[in-house]
């Protein structure tokens, strides 16, 4: 069972008021928002922080997409694309 524990934050009363709508938003609580934040930055073992809207790849995404770089540089692991059912059907059956 996972101990929880609570934190006190200070934060703007604007800022808080407008992440909490947009977690409501989302079907979320504002408090799952700072849990998903802190589990990023635990796993991560860093901040991120952008003023404009350009998104920034974790690293084992970064490392993924790596491989799949060096694969097709290998011409490894690649398949022929579909297009379809009947192709899909046929790719699906040669299993």
């Amino acid at each position: 069972m996972v101990m929880k524990t609570v934190i006190n934050v200070k934060a703007d009363k604007e800022t808080k008021e407008k992440a909490k709508k947009i977690a409501q938003e989302l079907g979320l609580s504002l408090s799952a928002v700072v849990n998903a934040y802190l589990k990023q930055f635990v796993k991560n073992k860093s901040i991120y922080f952008s003023a404009n809207k350009s998104y920034r790849m974790t690293p084992e995404l970064e490392n993924m997409i790596g491989k799949i770089e060096k694969d097709i540089k290998k011409k490894k692991n690649l398949s022929n694309s579909i297009v379809g059912t009947s192709e899909l059907k046929k790719f699906i059956s040669s299993l």
